[in-house]
């Protein structure tokens, strides 16, 4: 078994990741916030829709876990490799938060079904590009993907049924 070692750079990277991702968190949730309790709640929503109180919960994990990844990758000694994928982190961070602009934001379903196609894209090729680094890493960010995938579905129902 490989041994872990953690010293004060280690932890101080991680600090930074945490940071981040959760003022990415912070941000998404500063645009989406002022449109819950009137625009988002008149919505029509397909019968799937999962309960307002999961959101928030899973979101804090998903982040906090997207943060252990970028982290795990960061470690690693090939740095033009970490460069390209922590590059696409970074895209995808930006465009998670920015799907929440388009969607409670400019209460935009239909663009923002096009923004989270963008947003899949991106957290797909940052999945690959880890997948080259750290198996760790990279199991950390499927949770995420599969949540993506199904708000995408979730987006475009969402669109659809208030078009």
């Amino acid at each position: 078994m490989k041994e872990v070692k953690v010293n004060a750079a280690s932890l101080i990277s991680l600090a930074g990741w945490l940071a981040l991702c959760f003022a990415a968190a912070w941000l998404g949730s500063a645009f989406t916030r002022p449109s819950l309790a009137g625009w988002y709640s008149g919505l029509a929503k397909p019968s799937w829709n999962p309960p307002d109180k999961i959101f928030a919960p899973l979101w804090l994990i998903l982040y906090a876990m997207m943060a252990i990844a970028a982290w795990q990758v960061c470690k690693h000694e090939d740095r033009p490799a970490v460069a390209v994928a922590i590059g696409f982190f970074v895209i995808q961070l930006m465009l998670n938060v920015l799907w929440s602009i388009f969607f409670f934001h400019w209460r935009q379903p239909g663009s923002a079904f096009a923004e989270i196609c963008l947003l899949w894209c991106a957290i797909l090729a940052t999945l690959l590009f880890f997948a080259k680094l750290d198996r760790v890493a990279t199991e950390l960010l499927i949770p995420y993907f599969l949540w993506v995938s199904f708000a995408a579905v979730l987006n475009f129902a969402i669109w659809r049924k208030n078009a």
